[in-house]
């Protein structure tokens, strides 16, 4: 966690060091208030002083998150930025600077992250994200203020000036419908596509002949069929899905006295169970679609938009950042950047332990952290670095993971529970010291031979 805020700026000695440690306390301890993450008033002190600092901003706090994204994402010949908007409600708090959310009497904050992955839904960032408070509404007259399609549009800029720094890799933007807005398509093509878009559309634009274009691509002869894994949902069971396949190229008015040309992708369902609602998407793309291969692969690109809301989850139902008691909104300019990256890094975790079952746990963890998971668990402590599948199947026993035959892999839940009992167990050891904690490992394994025996 340290190396995400290894490249934070230190301005002054006082400052030195507290990014790191308010992370990993806040790691330990996610949804308490400040005060409950730090183990002394000293420290309560400096975390609010580190939060709260005129030269600490939210762009200082998350630099060094991107920038070793960024690392990540050079490895990689394609990359999914998924962006979406949440609301972070604190109705019931004192806090100053709050604005209405969905509903008037709500009051919060807008969080719209871009969060990278890569087409194999591995987590490799956030590399950008915004915060904001919606203005008031006057009477009836339009809302003042910023709006959710603004920050899609500056996002999406956010996301081309690094695709024009990582030349070797194909950034593809990858929206809800919310997305679906002319000014972001005008964006990408204003910049000459250094991004490639794909969002599921919200509107049925009319073509010049006055024909509503979905009319005509479903109209189209389809390019085939294709299997695919759609994940759980509102309302939605995951499931394999076959889909029929369509592509049309199209144009339509860009209110500028011309013509935006956009590629429409429809998928409907064919042969869905009895009582389920059929999948139908309707995707827009800069790309031409030349065959079912490349118009799968979009589809499939579409289906990696469930991990932001994964995401989502972790941050707000793990992290719990909408219990944050920080009575101020310079606080929240800083605090979410910090638990954006413990819920990428549990997210993270959790798909690498899936994939790379076999990869040695010293890689994303430190001697104390899986050492601690066996100790937690009462284990004999291995002489070889375990597998990381293996320390996270320990870490989230304490979360609630049954490590039965026919379960499956620890979710986000059990994770970000068991991690909570995980630091506090390396906290404890390396106050006890290297003596004390072989000493402790020493006797888990005396007892848990003698149990064998």
């Amino acid at each position: 966690m340290a190396d995400e805020f290894r490249a934070i700026e230190q301005d002054t000695h006082q400052r030195s060091g507290r990014g790191p440690l308010l992370a990993e306390h806040l790691e330990m301890q996610s949804g308490e208030v400040v005060s409950d993450s730090c183990r002394s008033w000293v420290e309560t002190t400096a975390a609010y002083g580190f939060l709260s600092h005129d030269q600490v901003t939210w762009e200082e706090v998350f630099s060094a998150h991107a920038q070793a994204s960024r690392v990540r994402i050079c490895q990689h010949k394609v990359v999914l930025c998924l962006q979406g908007t949440t609301e972070l409600d604190y109705k019931g708090q004192a806090m100053s600077g709050r604005g209405p959310l969905s509903y008037e009497a709500q009051r919060g904050f807008y969080l719209h992250p871009t969060y990278v992955v890569s087409p194999e839904r591995e987590p490799l960032g956030v590399i950008n994200a915004w915060t904001w408070a919606r203005a008031f509404k006057k009477s009836d007259a339009p809302r003042d203020g910023i709006l959710e399609g603004v920050r899609w549009v500056e996002s999406y800029e956010r996301i081309a000036g690094q695709a024009r720094v990582l030349l070797g890799t194909r950034h593809v933007c990858v929206g809800d419908r919310q997305s679906d807005i002319l000014t972001l398509l005008l964006k990408a093509r204003q910049l000459e596509y250094p991004v490639d878009y794909l969002v599921r559309c919200q509107h049925s634009r009319v073509l010049p002949e006055g024909e509503k274009w979905w009319g005509r691509v479903a109209a189209a002869s389809p390019l085939g069929r294709v299997f695919l894994d759609v994940p759980i949902g509102q309302g939605r069971k995951a499931r394999v899905v076959e889909l029929e396949v369509r592509a049309g190229r199209v144009s339509v008015p860009d209110r500028q006295g011309g013509m935006l040309y956009v590629t429409c992708l429809l998928a409907n369902e064919v042969n869905a169970p009895r009582g389920y609602k059929p999948v139908c998407w309707r995707l827009l793309t800069n790309r031409t679609v030349s065959g079912l291969a490349e118009a799968a692969e979009m589809l499939g690109w579409y289906c990696s938009r469930r991990e932001i809301e994964l995401f989502f989850a972790v941050l707000k139902e793990g992290c719990r950042v909408e219990r944050l008691e920080l009575g101020d909104t310079r606080y929240l300019q800083c605090a979410p950047a910090l638990y954006v990256v413990i819920a990428w890094r549990i997210n993270r975790l959790m798909r690498l332990g899936r994939t790379q079952p076999d990869l040695s746990a010293g890689l994303v963890f430190d001697a104390d952290e899986w050492r601690a998971a066996y100790l937690l668990n009462k284990r004999a402590m291995p002489k070889a670095v375990p597998t990381l599948n293996e320390v996270l199947r320990l870490i989230a026993r304490p979360g609630g993971f049954f490590t039965r035959r026919h379960d499956s892999e620890p979710g986000p839940r059990t994770l970000w529970l068991g991690f909570k009992q995980l630091a506090t167990c390396v906290d404890r050891m390396r106050h006890a010291g290297p003596l004390e904690a072989e000493r402790m490992a020493t006797s888990l394994q005396v007892g848990t031979q003698a149990g064998a025996a």
